[in-house]
């Protein structure tokens, strides 16, 4: 597309579209700034029992991988789990990563057997891995078997989840020994587990905990008041968020930057809560809808979601986030595939992007509108500037809305745009996003194509920069 990153004097044109807005960017890091970041905030989740298949099988997997490392420095955050960790036995003697039967490929199996090997191949992942084991058998001698082989081979070994989403639980569970599944029962329950693991590991600091969907009737809050001393095993505390139903989801709500901003604000007390203990918060499980993703999840909307939910979940003081990536061949909100890549992948790699080497990040503006804009600093100035219109575009003229950013010191400064023909673009479907002119190749998930970086002259310190409708700039400084 034809650059729209021109001098303020040749925008005269376009600014009646849209009101334009101004920022000042800090010299230093306000009062309003995120703690610390950790090196790769943006993680991916694999569902247990397709975990080896996306390693083994699926050869996007690594190369996507690699390609977020590649901007970082450091391999994205992974945890293993899901729904089919609680489904999951191990077994000492199989030679197989996982062992099960479904009647259809897009199935997830109703049970299923793991052995060492699954172990192993999370061993040989470059980065840091959460794995996922089973509490709602409530076999605790087999899943403390498993924690004891994965804490002895994997160094690379971040936490160890004891059950998902124990919220879903009910009396007919194992777990729950024919009594109602509640609240206080659960947090007894992960006490209880923490002790009995870690007691037989020998370790502290290695449990992530709460693996709760949402803020309630479970709550991090909740748990966190009766953690006593097994605190200590405790790595992180997890939530889960899936912000809209597969069956309702609504594509204009999901990428909204003010909607983004309600959405998440239940979560700030679970961030307190764990921040409370010493302890981080993450984001272990996340992805646009439930159930695999709606009909919005394959789309460049949904990419531009994860861009602005990522920035508001750093600042609210989330360490990290995890993408959740499901059944092969059946995961509409899946980054990418055996055939095609998906459009969200994208808004993941810009926000890997912008957060790459960053210390802090900080709002410019108050969330309360469609436009966003953050300063993201690095050994205490300003490195860049991430733009986001999230107005919605489908159809007919595209609106756009200029910024105008004061307190640059350079003159002149350079810019990538993150794009696609529509919010609504979908790689299956033949309209593929960009990022900075670049794609993806299906199948393999290679960058392609040639970079476009774009220039905007400074002058007295301010540059003003045009995003269209469901775009987002990051502007180098």
């Amino acid at each position: 597309m034809a650059s729209l990153f021109l001098p303020s004097a040749s925008l005269l044109g376009l600014i009646s579209l849209a009101s334009g807005l101004a920022f000042n960017v800090p010299a230093t890091p306000p009062s309003n700034a995120s703690a610390q970041l950790s090196a790769a905030p943006v993680g991916v989740s694999l569902e247990f029992f397709t975990f080896p298949a996306y390693m083994n099988d699926v050869a996007a997997t690594t190369t996507c991988l690699k390609n977020l490392k590649d901007l970082t420095g450091t391999w994205p955050p992974l945890r293993i789990g899901g729904t089919t960790q609680d489904r999951a036995t191990y077994d000492p003697s199989s030679t197989s990563a996982v062992t099960y039967t479904v009647s259809s490929p897009s199935d997830a199996p109703s049970s299923l057997t793991f052995g060492p090997p699954l172990i192993s191949l999370a061993a040989n992942y470059g980065g840091s891995v959460i794995l996922g084991l089973n509490r709602r058998l409530n076999n605790q001698t087999n899943s403390i078997a498993a924690a004891q082989l994965a804490k002895s081979e994997m160094t690379n070994l971040n936490a160890i989840e004891l059950g998902n989403e124990p919220n879903f639980f009910t009396s007919s569970d194992p777990i729950a020994n024919g009594a109602s599944w509640t609240a206080s029962a659960d947090y007894a329950s992960e006490v209880s587990w923490q002790e009995a693991v870690c007691g037989n590991l020998s370790a502290s600091n290695i449990i992530s905990a709460g693996v709760f969907f949402g803020t309630s009737p479970m709550s991090i809050a909740g748990l966190t008041s009766v953690e006593g001393n097994a605190n200590d095993y405790v790595r992180d505390y997890c939530s889960h968020n899936y912000p809209q139903s597969a069956s309702t989801a609504n594509l204009a709500t999901l990428m909204s930057h003010s909607s983004i901003a309600s959405q998440i604000q239940p979560f700030a007390a679970e961030v307190s809560a764990a921040n409370a203990k010493g302890k981080a918060h993450i984001f272990g499980e996340t992805n646009s809808a439930t159930q695999g993703g709606g009909g919005i999840s394959p789309t460049f909307g949904a990419g531009l979601w994860i861009l602005d939910y990522v920035m508001q979940s750093l600042l609210m003081g989330t360490e990290a986030l995890y993408f959740h990536q499901g059944t092969i061949g059946n995961c509409q909100y899946c980054w990418w595939g055996r055939y095609d890549m998906g459009s969200p992948y994208f808004g993941a790699y810009f926000a890997t992007m912008a957060l790459a080497g960053a210390d802090q990040i900080a709002p410019l503006d108050d969330h309360t509108t469609n436009y966003a804009a953050y300063a993201i600093y690095k050994a205490g100035s300003p490195v860049r500037v991430l733009l986001y219109n999230s107005d919605y575009y489908t159809s007919g003229t595209r609106s756009s809305q200029t910024y105008t950013l004061s307190g640059l010191a350079s003159s002149s400064v350079t810019a990538k745009r993150l794009t696609a023909p529509y919010a609504t673009s979908r790689i299956d479907q033949g309209q593929n996003p960009t990022v900075a002119g670049q794609t993806f190749v299906n199948g393999t998930c290679t960058i392609q194509g040639t970079l476009v970086v774009e220039t905007a002259t400074a002058s007295a310190g301010s540059a003003t920069f045009t995003v269209q409708a469901s775009e987002a700039l990051l502007v180098y400084l």
